[in-house]
Order: C-alpha cells, then structure tokens, then sequence
C-alpha cells in the first residue's frame, strides 16, 4: 500500500542584459566568431538564466524523496511478507490437516460433558426444564455437568447466596439422569493482564480457593471444576492450587476438572503472541501435560479461535485434539470443546466456527494420534445458546 514533483515554478531573471560599454574593436565579419564574451555568472552556468541551479536543486530533492519513498515501500512490503508468509503457511497446513478421513470407531466413549448457565442454581429453572433437558441428553454420550456456581469473590471466597437451588439439581439430575456427575463450575477473572482480578500468588487466595471446593462439596456436588482466566503459560501458583484441591476432591471421592486454554499452534506462540497484543491466549505443551498430570479431567476451550473458514477451524481442532493427546496421561479424562454458541467478532466467526467442524477435526486428530483412547471426549459450550442445529451436528458426527 510514483509521485512526481511538479518542476520549479520560479521566474526567469528579468534583470537587464550586460551594460558594459560597447567594443570598440571591429565586428567579425559573416561566418567569423566573435571575440569571447565576458564569462557567465555563477549563477548562471550551463542552466539557462537565473534560477537554473534551483532548478536542478528541486529536482534532485525531488529524486532524493522519491528513492526515499520507495526505500520505505519496500521495506513495508518485506515485513509484511514476513508476517504473511508464515501465517499464510500455517493455514495451509490447517486447510491441510483437516484433509482425509476419521478412523472408524472414533464416535462417543459416553464420556462428554457440557458446560450449564447459572439459571439452573439460582432459582429461574424448575423440574419441567430439567425434565426437557433430560429428555434431550438421554440419548447423547454426555455423562458430566459443569453448571455455573460462581464467579467467586475475587479473595476466592463464594458466596452462599448464589446457589440457592444447588441440591434440588444434583439430586434432580440424579433422578432424572442415573449416571450423569454434576460438578460446581468455580470461576473468576484473575489479575494477569489488569489490576483487578483474582490474585493467585497470595497464599490466603489460594487457601479461600480450595475452601471454596469444600463448600460445594458439602452440597451435594460429584466434582469441583475450575475456569480461571485469563491464566498464563507456567504458572507455578496455579499448579499449586490445583494439588491443593485435588487432595480435598480425592478425599470426597469427587472429581476435579479444569477449563484449559489451547494449546500453542507453534511452539512458543503464546510469548510471540503476548508481546505483540498483551494476551498470551495459549498453554505451553509442557504446561498443558502439567495441569492434565494434576487433575481427573481437562476440558479444551478449542473455539475463539480466530479462523476464518470452516475448513482451518476444523484443521486446527485437529491440531489441538492430537496435542493435548501428546501430553494427557491416559488416565486423565480429555475432552474437546465444542462451541454451542454463536458469536461474529474477530476471535469467533460464526459461520466458521461450527460443531460439524469441530466434531470432524476432534474425530481426525483422534484418529492420527490416539485413535484407542478411552478416556476421550467432547465438551459442549453452553447449554442456553445450544441450537437445534449444534445438537443435531453433535449426535450424528460424533454419537452415531
């Protein structure tokens, strides 16, 4: 994303000619020179009058700003061939990624789960809706519940107010859906990228954190599972919460599970991408597999991903599902995200951010990386947006 300047508008000199008195010599005769005239002023060499090196001077400026102009274009282009041409490779090898055809057998363990609003806990649902959604999920492979319990209090605490129909659902889904794990979706902003926010590094944060879990326990609830955002790459404090509430979940006989960021496309993409535009966005592989190594279940936010098409939308989930399969021990429950919502903004294009998608590419990086995995599945993302066609998409790409 070539000028010309226009030539020098300055007049010609109007002074008078030369006034030196005549020669007295004899005039040449025809086809004779002259005797030499006076020299040229220096101002007039060679130029044609007065103001001819000013002349010469614009156009040399002129030729000077044009070579800088286009010094500066091509420097312009070469970074953004730079910037563009890994990028245009990368989605390539995503267009690529989502080529080819699942393994049969990758359908449903009966080990997915969805992500619920908070109107289940505070009072807006009642049996009849239960009753509907019982209905719906009877004949999918969905066996866990995240239901919204917080957001907690920024010190960690959670208020008891906020769930005040918490028992009539855990023992309504037991009812209604023998089987199925209800657990307490515990959530907060931290402060990683402003000044308000949960602040993990603080003992006494952590410590009202895994109070926090007891409190939900004490409830009723078959699990604790956590979403804290935006969390950063190598956290060391988040680890340590996480064995802290593993040792109260353990001795419940409750699961913990976590909402985990994806996972870099490239390695060291999410310290590129922090510098750039301040937000990390993703996991370390190696941190990935530390979080999955402390935890019964880790959930894949695999949407938001910012791709434009269908097609590298599901070539990334691809990507994403085969590695976190890298670094999840098989004894931790894996799951993929699938977006149940709808949204048009930069990080989420809806037309191409879509369940088929996402079923395909979970189905493919399945099938190339661990195609025998047990404890697999796909996590629904939410329970309120869901349309027909997110339901429809989910049972006949991946529940068959």
């Amino acid at each position: 994303m070539a000028d010309t300047e226009p030539g020098s508008t300055e007049p010609r000199s109007t002074e008078p000619g030369n006034t030196e008195p005549r020669s007295t010599e004899p005039e040449a005769a025809d086809g004779e020179d002259g005797p030499p005239g006076p020299p040229a002023s220096d101002d007039e060499s060679g130029t044609g009058g007065a103001g001819g090196n000013r002349d010469a001077e614009g156009e040399a400026e002129a030729t000077r700003r044009t070579r800088r102009r286009t010094r500066i274009r091509r420097t312009a282009i070469a970074v953004l061939l730079v910037l563009l041409v890994p990028l245009l490779t990368a989605e390539t090898a995503l267009r690529v990624n989502y080529m080819g055809d699942p393994a049969d057998g990758t359908y449903t363990r009966n080990r997915d789960a969805m992500w619920l609003g908070h109107a289940w806990v505070d009072g807006r649902k009642d049996d009849a809706d239960l009753a509907a959604f019982a209905r719906r999920v009877k004949a999918t492979g969905i066996r866990d519940l995240y239901v919204h319990t917080g957001p907690m209090e920024h010190d960690g605490t959670l208020p008891k107010s906020l769930y005040p129909k918490a028992r009539w659902l855990v023992d309504a889904v037991h009812r209604e859906l023998p089987g199925v794990r209800v657990q307490a979706f515990l959530g907060d902003v931290l402060a990683t990228e402003s000044p308000d926010g949960m602040r993990l590094e603080k003992p006494a944060t952590r410590a009202a954190v895994v109070d926090s879990a007891r409190q939900v326990l004490d409830v009723g609830y078959d699990g604790v599972h956590l979403d804290l955002e935006p969390l950063h790459s190598g956290d060391g404090d988040y680890l340590s919460l996480l064995d802290d509430v593993r040792a109260v979940t353990r001795g419940r006989d409750a699961q913990l599970s976590v909402a985990a960021h994806q996972i870099d496309p490239l390695p060291g993409f999410h310290s590129f991408w922090g510098t750039v535009a301040g937000h990390p966005k993703w996991w370390s592989q190696e941190f990935f597999g530390q979080v999955a190594r402390r935890v019964d279940q880790i959930a894949v936010m695999s949407y938001d991903t910012m791709q434009p098409l269908e097609s590298l939308y599901g070539g990334y989930v691809a990507q994403q599902t085969s590695l976190a399969l890298e670094v999840t021990p098989p004894t931790t429950h894996l799951l993929m995200g699938l977006p149940f919502y709808h949204e048009n903004r930069f990080g989420h294009w809806n037309h191409a951010e879509t369940v088929a998608a996402a079923v395909r590419g979970v189905r493919l990086g399945l099938s190339r990386t661990d195609a025998d995995r047990e404890r697999f599945g796909v996590a629904a993302y939410i329970d309120f947006a869901a349309t027909e066609q997110d339901w429809a998409s989910y049972r006949d790409g991946w529940v068959r």
